[in-house]
C-alpha cells in the first residue's frame, strides 16, 4: 500500500481492533479478579504502556510487518523468530474464536438463546465461516468505514462512563466489593492480571501498518501514545462503573458479581456491556434504545475484529512461508482469486472453530494470554538485545532509558518483559487445559518447524533465508520495499519507470536514494553546494515522476565515501526486498563488468534481490 496513513489513522485504525476487547474482556477478567477488576485493569495497562514503547521503537527501527517476530529475527535469529510468529498465529487465531464467539451474544437483544450455549457457538462459527469466505474470495473491509465505527466506539464507552458517574458510581460500593485473598482468592488474582491483556487485543495492528505509514519516525510512536492514553482511560474508568452497578455479593452462598457469572445463572460473563446499560438505572423506552444501540454496536466492532483478525493470520503465515518457517504452500494463492486461501482456510477457519467448539469463555481467555505474554515477552528480550548493539542511523528511542556501560537500556522493555514472562508462567501453572494445550501448540510448532527445515529446506534453524521468488499471482507481494538509486541521466529515468510500475501495482513503498560520494581528502560533512543542488534537484524529479504513476516516493540524501556501500546499508535498514539500478549497457570484458563497477558491487553485496534496466542512451538525431 501506498505510504498515506498519518497519526490520526493509525490511531483510528488500532483502537478498532484494541477497543473491540472491551465487549468481552470486562466480564473474562472479573471471573477471576471480581472487586479487583479496574486495579487489575490498571496493573495491565502499565504493562501495556511498556509493551507499546517496545512496539513504537521496533516498528521504527524496522518498519515492516511482523512485529515481535520482526524484532527477534533482526535481534536474535531465525528460530526465535518462529517462536514469536508462531505466538503470534496463536493470538490471531484465539482472537478470531474469541471475537466470533461474543457476536452473537450481543445479538442475543433480538433473540434470547444467542446468549448461551449451543446457539453462541454456532452463531460464531457461522461469523467465522462467513468472513474466511469472503476473505478467500477477495472482499476487502473498508478502511474508512472501520475507522468511522472505531470513532463511534470511543464515544460509545465514553459516554457509558459519563453516564455511570452520572447514575450509579459509588466509591463506598466500590470499596465494599474488595475482599483480599478471599474474593478473589489470591491465585485467581495472579492470574487475573495476564488475562486482562484480552484488552490489549491488536497491539500488533500498528506495526503491521507501519509499511503504510507516512513519516513512522514521528507516526508510529505517536499513534501508539494515543492508543495507550485512550485504551488506559477506559479500561480505568468503565470497571469503575461496572463494578458500581454489579456490585460484588453473596449469590448462592459465595462472594461474586453477576459481571463474571454466565446467563444460565443471571449473569452477563458473555456480554458484560449490555449488562452495564441494563443497570444503570434507565427504564423503559431509554433503557431499551440503550440496548439496541449497544447491542448492535458492539456485535458490529466485534464482526470487524474478527475480520482483522482472519486477515492477521494470513499475513503472518504467508510472511512465515515467505522465510521459510512454514512449508510453501501456505503463501501459494489462488490462481483466480489471487488469495491465500489454504491459509485462510487452515488458520483462520478450521483452528478458530475448534477451539470455538468447547463454548468455554475462560479456556479461550486464558489461552490468549498465554499466546499473548510469550509474544510481548520475545518483544521485549529483542528490543533489549538490540539495544546491546547499537545503531546510529537509529532515529527513535522510546523512553525511559539507563545510561550504563556505554548501553541505553531500555528500562521499559526489561520491566515490561519481567512482567509478561511472569505472567506467562502463572498462565501455565494456574491453567490445566491452557498449559496443556498451548504446550501442544509450542511443541507441535517447534517440532513442525524442525523437520521442515532439516529435511525439506535443508538449512540450520537459526539461519535467515527468504523463499525463491513466487510466480503466478503471487508475485504480487513479493516486492513491499524498493530502493532506487538516482544519479543524473536516462538510466535512472528508466529505472524510477520500472520501480514505480511495481508499486502502482504490487503496493510497493519506493524510496529515491541519491549518494554525494565525498572524497577522501575532504571530511564527510563537508560544504558540497553544488552536488547537493544537483542530487535535490534529481529528487524532485523523483518525486515528480512518482506523482505521474499515483506513487508516493520517499525521498534521501546521504553521503558516504563509496555509492555501492551507502545504496547496500540502505537497503539493509529499510528491510528492502529489491533493488532497482539503472544502468547504460557496457561491453563485457575481462577487466571491466557488464553494466559498471558500482552496480556490479551492489550485485555481489546486496542483502536482497537487484534488478538492472540496461539501456543505451538514444543516438543523437
Amino acid at each position: 500500500m501506498e505510504r498515506v496513513l498519518g497519526t490520526p489513522a493509525l490511531f483510528a485504525t488500532a483502537y478498532g481492533n484494541v477497543g473491540s476487547s472491551i465487549y468481552y474482556a470486562l466480564g473474562l477478567t472479573a471471573v477471576f479478579a471480581l472487586g479487583l477488576t479496574p486495579l487489575v485493569f490498571v496493573l495491565a495497562g502499565i504493562v501495556f504502556a511498556a509493551t507499546a514503547a517496545t512496539y513504537a521503537e521496533g516498528t521504527v527501527r524496522f518498519p515492516e510487518a511482523g512485529g515481535s517476530s520482526s524484532f527477534a529475527r533482526h535481534g536474535f535469529n531465525e528460530l526465535v523468530s518462529f517462536g514469536a510468529a508462531w505466538a503470534q498465529t496463536l493470538v490471531y487465531v484465539v482472537t478470531i474464536a474469541t471475537s466470533a464467539f461474543f457476536v452473537p451474544h450481543y445479538l442475543s437483544i433480538f433473540w434470547e438463546p444467542l446468549k448461551s450455549n449451543p446457539w453462541d457457538v454456532v452463531g460464531g462459527a457461522i461469523v467465522i465461516v462467513v468472513l474466511v469466505s469472503l476473505n478467500v474470495v477477495g472482499v476487502t473491509e473498508a478502511a474508512k468505514l472501520s475507522i468511522g465505527l472505531a470513532v463511534i466506539d470511543f464515544a460509545t464507552q465514553v459516554l457509558l462512563v459519563l453516564l455511570g458517574f452520572a447514575l450509579v458510581f459509588s466509591p463506598e460500593v466500590l470499596a465494599d466489593n474488595v475482599h483480599w485473598g478471599t474474593a478473589p482468592t489470591w491465585a485467581n488474582l495472579a492470574v487475573a492480571i495476564p488475562v486482562a491483556m484480552l484488552a490489549y487485543t491488536g497491539v500488533e495492528t500498528v506495526s503491521n501498518l507501519a509499511e503504510e505509514a507516512r513519516e513512522p519516525e514521528r507516526s508510529v510512536p505517536n499513534a501508539y501514545k494515543l492508543v495507550a492514553v485512550a485504551v488506559f482511560a477506559i479500561y480505568f474508568t468503565l470497571p469503575l462503573i461496572a463494578l458500581s452497578a454489579l456490585p460484588v455479593e453473596t449469590i448462592d452462598g459465595e462472594l461474586t458479581t453477576l459481571l463474571a457469572l454466565p446467563p444460565e445463572q443471571g449473569g452477563f460473563a458473555n456480554d458484560p456491556i449490555l449488562g452495564v446499560a441494563d443497570n444503570l438505572g434507565l427504564e423503559g423506552g431509554l433503557l431499551r434504545a440503550l440496548q439496541l444501540y449497544v447491542g448492535v454496536l458492539a456485535a458490529t466492532i466485534l464482526f470487524i475484529a474478527t475480520n482483522a483478525g482472519i486477515i492477521g493470520a494470513s499475513r503472518i503465515t504467508y510472511s512465515m512461508s515467505t522465510y521459510r518457517q512454514l512449508p510453501e504452500v501456505f503463501r501459494r494463492l489462488h490462481p483466480r482469486l489471487k488469495t491465500p486461501h489454504i491459509a485462510l482456510v487452515l488458520f483462520a477457519g478450521i483452528v478458530p472453530i475448534v477451539i470455538l467448539l468447547p463454548g468455554d469463555v475462560e479456556f479461550v481467555g486464558t489461552l490468549y494470554s498465554l499466546g499473548a505474554t510469550l509474544s510481548f515477552t520475545v518483544a521485549h528480550a529483542a528490543m533489549i538485545r538490540l539495544r546491546m548493539r547499537p545503531d546510529p542511523a537509529v532515529t527513535y528511542r522510546a523512553r525511559p532509558n539507563l545510561r550504563l556501560r556505554g548501553v541505553d537500556w531500555p528500562v521499559f522493555a526489561i520491566l515490561g518483559g519481567l512482567a509478561t514472562g511472569i505472567s506467562f508462567c502463572v498462565i501455565l501453572v494456574q491453567n490445566p487445559l491452557t498449559r496443556w494445550v498451548g504446550l501442544a501448540w509450542i511443541v507441535l510448532g517447534l517440532v513442525g518447524y524442525a523437520i521442515y527445515r532439516r529435511r525439506f529446506v535443508r538449512a540450520p534453524l537459526r539461519a535467515t533465508l527468504k523463499a525463491p521468488p513466487a510466480f503466478g499471482a503471487a508475485l504480487a507481494l513479493e516486492y513491499r520495499r524498493v530502493v532506487v538509486p538516482i544519479v543524473p541521466g536516462r538510466p535512472s529515468d528508466d529505472a524510477l519507470d520500472v520501480a514505480c510500475r511495481l508499486a502502482a501495482e504490487r503496493g510497493a513503498r519506493v524510496v529515491a536514494l541519491t549518494v554525494i560520494e565525498v572524497p577522501l581528502e575532504l571530511p564527510l560533512d563537508a560544504e558540497l553546494p553544488d552536488e547537493e543542488r544537483v542530487a535535490n534537484d534529481e529528487l524532485d524529479e523523483a518525486v515528480a515522476i512518482g506523482e505521474t504513476y499515483g506513487v508516493h516516493i520517499t525521498t534521501r540524501l546521504v553521503r558516504g565515501r563509496s555509492a555501492s556501500v551507502e545504496i547496500v546499508r540502505e537497503a539493509e535498514r529499510r528491510g528492502a526486498e529489491i533493488i532497482v539500478l539503472g544502468s547504460p549497457r557496457k561491453d563485457l570484458t575481462r577487466r571491466r563488468g557488464v553494466f559498471g563497477s558500482t552496480v556490479d558491487r551492489v550485485m555481489r553485496n546486496a542483502p536482497c534481490r537487484v534488478m538492472v534496466t540496461a539501456s543505451r542512451e538514444r543516438p543523437a538525431a
